[in-house]
């Protein structure tokens, strides 16, 4: 039995690793051990990830053109380290030089989801829906932020296993999302969802006409991993031509109204990624009071792609007559990179 109390830090810092990111890993490492960086760190509002937070921050301000050598160890600056030079004093350095702007930063931003790698499971999680239920789905999505996993459908997607192509969808899209296929089984690729309408509620949109709602959101990606980032300025691209309409709010008090304009030729399907994990109990009972009332006059689904507490888990959920029915659909990576059907 491990009785070793949980560290945030420890937990960035394996995550890191995990998913092969060696910048922010030894960041992570140096951030841990310096006292006064933690503090700056912790300066994030309540339930914001302190190291997404600071390394966001100076993200933020290279890309935006700050002159430094820490510059050289970020890959998508293009930036070409000496071998072996540790990045963590140039870091440091970086911090103090800049604090103020990067304690503003911290505490006023928010972290954003911006990985459309997502709408890889979205694109399974939505097939399953529809073979159940061949009805025009309304989809409302909760917590969309900039709205990029709104277009799920807009993105193609290359599903393989073991190298070799499973299914392949709209081959010929402006973005292709590559997902690995784990296990046995396979989502009904063979569905085609019908989409009635689409709404995102948000409490903190990102504006992406808007300069540093845009620059917030690219600094928000890991340095190490330049796909991701071309990723994302693909799905910026197409989302400027499509901009489903998202709401500024609270969820919660925004979410009723968006059910009840759900046409009676339509279900609604409300669904969120990585989202409603980050929702304090009441809140999640409030969501649940809410779709299950909802769910009174006439049936409503949910999808819901989230953090368990040991993995992400894909889940359908339907509400009717007061009665919540769960599936469990899939296991998934966070950014969506595999998936293991279940169901």
């Amino acid at each position: 039995m491990n009785d070793k109390p949980f560290d945030y830090w420890d937990f960035f810092i394996a995550d890191a690793k995990k998913i092969q990111a060696p910048l922010y890993a030894r960041l992570g490492e140096g951030i841990r051990e310096d006292e006064e960086l933690k503090a700056l760190a912790a300066r994030a509002k309540p339930g914001q990830p302190h190291g997404n937070m600071i390394l966001g921050a100076v993200h933020f301000l290279l890309l935006r053109g700050a002159d430094h050598p820490l510059r050289n160890h970020y890959r998508d600056l293009g930036g070409r380290a000496p071998e072996g030079e540790d990045p963590f004093p140039l870091f440091r350095d970086f911090v103090n030089t800049h604090r103020d702007a990067i304690a503003h930063l911290i505490e006023t931003r928010v972290t954003n989801t911006n990985e459309v790698g997502r709408s890889s499971v979205l694109h399974a999680g939505f097939r399953a829906l529809a073979a159940e239920d061949d009805v025009p789905l309304h989809l409302i999505e909760i917590g969309p932020s900039a709205g990029l996993n709104m277009i799920w459908d807009r993105y193609g997607m290359c599903y393989s296993r073991d190298g070799a192509v499973v299914a392949s969808i709209s081959p010929d899209a402006p973005l292709v999302i590559d997902c690995e296929l784990r296990g046995e089984r396979a989502p009904p690729f063979d569905v085609t969802p019908k989409i009635g309408g689409r709404v995102g509620l948000e409490l903190n949109p990102v504006d992406l006409s808007n300069d540093d709602d845009r620059d917030w959101l690219r600094a928000l990606m890991w340095p190490d991993q330049v796909a991701r980032m071309r990723r994302l300025e693909r799905a910026i691209a197409l989302f400027a031509r499509e901009r489903p309409p998202i709401r500024s709010g609270n969820a919660l008090d925004l979410l009723p109204d968006a059910l009840a304009e759900v046409p009676p030729d339509g279900v609604a399907c409300v669904y969120h990624t990585i989202a409603v994990y980050q929702f304090s109990t009441a809140m999640k009972e409030a969501l649940e009071s809410i779709l299950t009332i909802a769910g009174l006059r006439r049936p409503v689904l949910r999808l819901a792609f989230e953090f368990d507490g040991k993995e992400c888990t894909v889940a359908r959920i339907r509400y009717h007559d007061g009665v919540r029915e769960e599936k469990i659909l899939a296991n998934a990576h966070p950014h969506g990179t595999w998936i293991e059907w279940l169901a």
